[in-house]
């Protein structure tokens, strides 16, 4: 089995090809495969299928084998993966997910497709409710972007016991589904964001958690609506624009290597 290592600032998956052929187990697969130590290494699995309204469609599963509706980074690679593979040679694409169908702009640089634009759809903002946890209590605003986030405001993402709050957070009962979990720090135009990933922990980027952010952002009055907003993670920058329409994204889409593996 061939396989496409790619990462967009340092959030990885794995790629497979599965225009003709889907692996029995992708699931089981993608707890194999991503493990750091004894599989390939990623924050999960990404198949390549045929579209069924769009030109692909994305299958994601998370670094545990659990299903993804929505990935930000996983989507804007595909859109690299596909054209660098000849799978096509348009530089706009319909892609369908678990959360919808997704449009992609592939941006051209001096090596190839550099940068992706992902038109990510409109959020789904809702109250922001208080959770007790560990005798404190935390604000956090739930926001959708095809896949579940709580966005909590603190002025030192950094300083977060992130290893402690993400998991309770993620597994926390209000979220019967399990939620991501974004802590951010708003500097004029610019968030600076630490991400646990639901079913893969603290990853360096998070392409839909940087939506979610800045969408709880303008919703509390902290950014402009409209405007390009710069999310600092901690592989690099996301740029996300969020109007009354939509959300983009956009930013690196880079292979890592290809190899083989078993089954």
């Amino acid at each position: 089995m061939r396989f496409t290592k790619m990462e967009g600032l340092g959030n990885d998956y794995i790629y497979l090809n599965c225009l003709s052929r889907r692996p029995p187990d992708p699931a089981g697969l993608a707890v194999r495969l991503s493990d750091r130590h004894f599989g390939v290494g990623a924050d999960g699995l990404i198949c390549v299928c045929p579209g069924r309204r769009g030109d692909f469609a994305m299958e994601m599963y998370n670094a545990d084998g659990s299903r993804g509706k929505m990935c930000g980074n996983g989507i804007r690679c595909l859109g690299k993966y596909v054209y660098d593979k000849g799978l096509t040679r348009r530089t706009s694409l319909q892609v369908d997910t678990d959360s919808g169908l997704r449009a992609l702009r592939l941006l051209p640089g001096p090596a190839g497709i550099g940068q992706v634009e992902v038109d990510m759809g409109e959020p789904s903002v809702f109250p922001q409710i208080s959770i007790p946890l560990m005798e404190l209590t935390y604000s956090v605003m739930p926001v959708s972007m095809g896949n579940p986030h709580c966005i909590l405001f603190c002025p030192h993402p950094e300083e977060i016991a992130l290893d402690v709050l993400g998991p309770a957070l993620e597994r926390h009962p209000v979220f019967p589904d399990r939620t991501n979990v974004e802590f951010v720090a708003v500097e004029g135009d610019q968030l600076r964001l630490r991400v646990w990933e639901r079913g893969s922990g603290e990853t360096l980027a998070c392409g839909t958690g940087a939506c979610a952010a800045v969408v709880a952002a303008v919703a509390n009055g902290l950014c402009s609506k409209g405007s390009d907003i710069t999310v600092r993670v901690r592989g690099g920058d996301l740029v996300v624009n969020y109007t009354d329409e939509k959300v983009t994204l956009t930013g690196d889409a880079k292979l890592v290597y290809t190899g083989e593996a078993e089954y």
